[in-house]
């Protein structure tokens, strides 16, 4: 029986009410059935764990459209297995780039610190290493974009 209000749905996975419907209006999840008195949303267990499954997938910056695909996938099975591998993985080399570009950009802003911490006490000889060392930072910045 469908028990599990939209309250309770949003407070366990993390995704917001609107978000909740937005998904069950482009078809993610449901139809979700409703109070017959009140018409609220009553979600069943199962709702509920496609909706966890949704909200790891969004946090992870996985779209609407990959989404669709993984659950269409997850339907079918062992014979999307192949499949599913193949849109996990091109998405945990797009999170694999977005690492990396932010480690360059810590990088930069180590080094930068760096250098005016060896201004700030004058060492010339730290300040000149530090900045051979930022010519391969901004480097690895330029080839991000």
């Amino acid at each position: 029986m469908a028990t599990i209000t939209i309250q309770d749905v949003s407070r366990r996975t993390g995704l917001s009410e609107p978000t909740l419907r937005y998904y069950e209006d482009v078809g993610l999840v449901g139809p979700i059935d409703r109070d017959e008195r009140s018409g609220h949303r009553r979600y069943r267990d199962e709702d509920l764990h496609v909706i966890e499954a949704l909200a790891c997938l969004r946090s992870a910056g996985v779209g609407i459209e990959d989404m669709r695909a993984y659950l269409a996938n997850r339907a079918r099975g062992r014979e999307a297995a192949a499949e599913q591998r193949d849109l996990l993985l091109h998405h945990a080399e797009r999170v694999e780039a977005e690492i990396a570009a932010q480690r360059a950009r810590l990088a930069y802003l180590r080094e930068k610190a760096a250098l005016w911490d060896a201004r700030d006490r004058g060492d010339t000889a730290a300040e000149a290493e530090v900045t051979r060392r930022l010519v391969d930072v901004v480097d690895r910045l330029r080839m991000l974009g």
